[in-house]
């Protein structure tokens, strides 16, 4: 990240918690490093119904130039959380900022139960015409392999294409553990040192989660080895409970079973009939006539019984529970059709 150090104001936003904080600290450094002259900072959390933000000191800090230093830095946590009412008073101050203030807003796009929330438009909208949005988000599919190998290359750390697709592997979707992990394999190596794969092995640790999808793509595609690892890393790493995994599970194939039967459909209409967005809609839709009306019924009555069994019906543990249910899905996939397709019961209409 090489921010402009005369824009007035950043926001740095993403889902990852620890990911945000590394690149507010890092823009931080920048903010302040040597060449910027004397800086003082202050920092102010938007805190909770019981401690609100400090709005009128926030704004006194933006508004006053610094008395000991050549400029001032405000950071405000937590910018999601801000009300309307303070994002607008933010907003405006934006709108004619003093010199020698720079403000900086931190984001976490995900609350800690999972939901989805945002910077009010209106000061996302201000920061973005006088200052600089840092999108820390490192996405998905090709987009976070691009993320991860700018911050391989950025680590001046030289990796060959083993060890960046190991690292890559290993970590799967916990990324914010990637800079702690370059700065013990730059003290262990040194500044631009060669790594392969084998160099990493001491260093990695435990594997990272992986995305729900690499559960469902695995049984997809029939590969019950791959599926069940993918399901003990969701388990461990990823810390979600055996009902979550089922629940994904089961939204996958009740996809598969909107599709069933339904004739002349193409990845729009799939989308449509599934709530899915058009990728995924396109996958469920190949693999429902993969399939085929009697394994997706079959794979319907699978999940249900691991249902009652992760809820302690058959008295096994819930993890056993579903490896066997993984492994019977994914044998489901890999099994032949039938030798006649299923009778089409109807054409484009929802069930």
């Amino acid at each position: 990240m090489s921010p402009d150090r005369s824009a007035p104001a950043y926001l740095v936003a993403g889902e990852d918690a620890s990911l945000v904080s590394q690149a507010l600290s890092t823009l931080l450094e920048e903010l302040t490093a040597p060449a910027s002259g004397l800086t003082v900072v202050e920092e102010f959390e938007t805190g909770s119904r019981e401690e609100p933000l400090a709005l009128g000191a926030v704004l006194d800090a933006c508004s006053t130039p610094p008395m000991l230093g050549d400029r001032r830095v405000v950071v405000v946590r937590d910018a999601a959380l801000l009300d309307a009412g303070q994002a607008k008073a933010l907003a405006s101050y934006l709108a004619d900022p003093l010199a020698s203030t720079v403000l900086v807003l931190a984001a976490v796009l995900e609350s800690p139960s999972g939901s989805r929330r945002s910077v009010p438009a209106v000061l996302a909208k201000a920061v973005r015409e006088h200052g600089e949005v840092v999108a820390v988000s490192p996405g998905t599919g090709r987009a976070r392999g691009q993320w991860l190998a700018a911050r391989l290359e950025a680590s001046g750390l030289r990796f060959d294409h083993a060890a960046a697709t190991r690292l890559g592997e290993h970590l799967g979707e916990d990324l914010a553990r990637v800079e702690g992990l370059l700065a013990s394999l730059e003290s262990a190596f040194g500044p631009g040192a060669q790594l392969h794969a084998a160099d990493l092995e001491p260093f990695l640790g435990s594997e990272g989660a992986v995305a729900p999808w690499e559960l469902t793509d695995a049984v997809d595609a029939g590969d019950s080895g791959r599926a069940i690892a993918a399901l003990h890393r969701l388990l461990a790493a990823g810390e979600r409970h055996p009902v979550q995994l089922l629940g994904a599970l089961h939204r996958h194939f009740a996809a598969l079973l909107r599709l069933d039967g339904v004739e002349g459909l193409d990845e729009q209409g799939a989308a449509q009939l599934t709530g899915l967005s058009p990728y995924p809609a396109k996958k469920a839709l190949a693999q429902a006539r993969r399939l085929g009306h009697a394994r997706i019924y079959e794979a319907i009555g699978l999940l249900a019984t691991a249902d009652l069994d992760v809820r302690g019906v058959s008295g096994l543990p819930p993890s056993l529970v579903m490896e066997v249910l993984v492994a019977r899905l994914a044998r489901l996939s890999r099994a032949r059709p039938a030798s006649s397709a299923a009778p089409s019961r109807r054409s484009g209409a929802r069930r």
